[in-house]
């Protein structure tokens, strides 16, 4: 998943040297002592950047003593996923610090592959809100934020701009738009990532959490499908690729194949993460200067994302917790996380980052980010969140497929949730 590769991208992320921070005390499940110290190894998915290899020789200079060897996994999220598991399942203590999707961070701490963290031992009222959630399960800490994200709706401004139009605020105002001004210009009205994966669940939860819905209850302990607002939020992509102003093309799309689609000036609208705007920015793409960024629209006014990005998390075999407490304080600093935003292009979990006047010259879709995080949620919390994707996925693709119903899909969906839950 694309995102993921930006959450890779952002191990990354600075070039600044660490005086050394104060032990940050670790409580492991699994009996590692606190004040152990000592070499370490992180574990990521694959740094398609040259950031992180310098990053970590500039703490490995500062720490002779608690060098971090850097293993990186396939660029693939659900790779990288299977890859971790696989190790942590062995029993082996290999790694040490975990950098993991924010929606891995429950499956991850129910089976006892993570260490619970002392909260007072990171500077978590500096964070964006929503981000800590993300790393928490059960009531306690299982991860420290890295890197967030949410998702945005990119807009052509200069072809609403001619046609005397404003980027839309609900669906209607989309759809109306997609539907005709869309192809007036030649362009394909809407796209997002619809081929079955995990971008796929992100969409659909969005669609369902911006008519009002939810999919879990907020502890992952209930199904909370069977509603009003998740048909809502199906019929709304149903629709859309019924009525064309979704293009069936758009049905095998992830990140960077809906990407590609709007900087190549096929689309008129695109939900996608904030990584888009650089790269959409950057000489060569064909709607520099061309487009604008928006929160995503919800069914009756501003819609809701889906938090994307990740946490660090300390393995619960580690040798050397408290080495790798301090490597996460290091990687969520202030200083680094400014690199993540200036050097990486990807959303920082400090709070102040997004109010810094410098920064906002320099990335302006930044107030409109900050807003979709603050409003964003996560996806369904579950031990068992691997299952609730999958199931998410397969119905979603029958019902924009235009195989089953809204109606129809959702009571599958709740059937099948509730048989995974069960499980539990």
């Amino acid at each position: 998943m694309r995102w993921m590769r930006a959450a890779g991208r952002a191990l990354l992320v600075a070039a600044v040297v660490v005086a050394g921070y104060a032990g940050f005390g670790v409580r492991s499940d699994a009996g590692v002592a606190s004040g152990a110290r000592g070499p370490l190894t992180l574990v990521t998915a694959g740094d398609l950047t040259d950031y992180l290899s310098p990053l970590l020789d500039e703490w490995n200079e500062g720490h002779p003593g608690e060098r971090v060897t850097l293993v990186e996994l396939p660029d693939s999220a659900d790779e990288s996923r299977a890859q971790m598991i696989s190790e942590l399942r062995s029993g082996r203590n290999r790694f040490d610090v975990l950098n993991i999707d924010v929606a891995w961070t429950s499956e991850f701490a129910a089976a006892g592959w993570i260490s619970p963290l002392e909260r007072d031992r990171f500077p978590l009222d500096a964070f964006l809100r929503p981000v800590v959630d993300t790393a928490t399960f059960d009531g306690r800490l299982y991860a420290v934020p890295y890197v967030t994200n949410a998702g945005l709706l990119y807009y052509r401004k200069d072809i609403l701009d001619a046609e005397g139009e404003k980027p839309p605020r609900t669906w209607a105002e989309l759809v109306r738009q997609a539907r005709t001004i869309g192809p007036k210009h030649g362009l394909d009205g809407y796209a997002g990532q619809f081929l079955p994966y995990e971008g796929l669940t992100v969409n659909v939860t969005e669609a369902v959490h911006s008519a009002g819905g939810s999919i879990l209850r907020d502890d992952g302990s209930q199904v909370a499908v069977d509603s009003d607002a998740a048909r809502a939020g199906l019929r709304f992509l149903a629709d859309g690729v019924r009525d064309g102003w979704i293009s069936r093309e758009a049905l095998g799309y992830k990140e960077e194949e809906s990407r590609q689609a709007f900087q190549d000036g096929r689309l008129l609208f695109l939900r996608n993460w904030p990584y888009v705007y650089a790269d959409a920015s950057a000489q060569g793409s064909k709607v520099a200067g061309r487009f604008g960024a928006v929160p995503l629209p919800g069914s009756d006014g501003p819609g809701t994302s889906v938090l994307g990005g990740s946490n660090l998390a300390v393995s619960s075999r580690s040798r050397h917790p408290a080495s790798a407490a301090d490597l996460i304080s290091y990687l969520t600093s202030e200083r680094v996380q400014r690199q993540v935003l200036t050097e990486g292009s990807l959303p920082p979990v400090r709070a102040a980052l997004y109010e810094d006047p410098e920064l906002i010259r320099a990335f302006p879709y930044l107030p409109t980010l900050r807003q979709s995080v603050l409003s964003a949620v996560p996806r369904p919390k579950s031990p068992r969140y691997d299952q609730v994707s999958l199931a998410v996925q397969a119905v979603a693709q029958d019902v924009m497929a235009l195989r089953q119903t809204p109606e129809q899909a959702v009571a599958r969906l709740a059937r099948e949730l509730g048989t995974i839950s069960r499980r539990g």
